[in-house]
């Protein structure tokens, strides 16, 4: 079955809508990864300044594939500007690693 990797970020208030903007400039990067299969950003409704970056795999090699290639050349690239790297809008982050043992498909809206 799947595995799924939540990134939880710490984001300070004032930096929430330049993560937003961050993750919709390379909306659809990940999509066409192998073993890809499911992404969401969850954003925080109370009581935390965590978001939840979650994305679905169909195992842990391909994960680690996306890591290594296209994930890691996302983050090292500067910004068009000045050739700089922008300051990182969380203040941390952790990995959670799950493995998939029972889902129910979504409903159709």
């Amino acid at each position: 079955m799947s595995i799924v990797k939540i990134n939880v970020l710490t984001v300070p208030t004032e930096q929430r809508e330049v993560l937003e903007k961050r993750f919709a400039s390379r909306a659809g990067t990940v999509d066409s990864s192998d073993g890809f299969e499911w992404f969401e950003l969850l954003r925080p409704v109370e009581g935390t300044d965590n978001y939840l970056v979650y994305t679905r795999w169909r195992d842990e090699e391909s994960f680690q594939a996306w890591m290594e290639g296209p994930m890691k050349a996302a983050h090292q690239g500067g910004d068009q500007a000045g050739g700089e790297r922008p300051k990182p809008a969380a203040s941390g982050s952790t990995l959670w690693s799950f493995e998939v043992v029972q889902q129910a498909a979504p409903k159709n809206a």
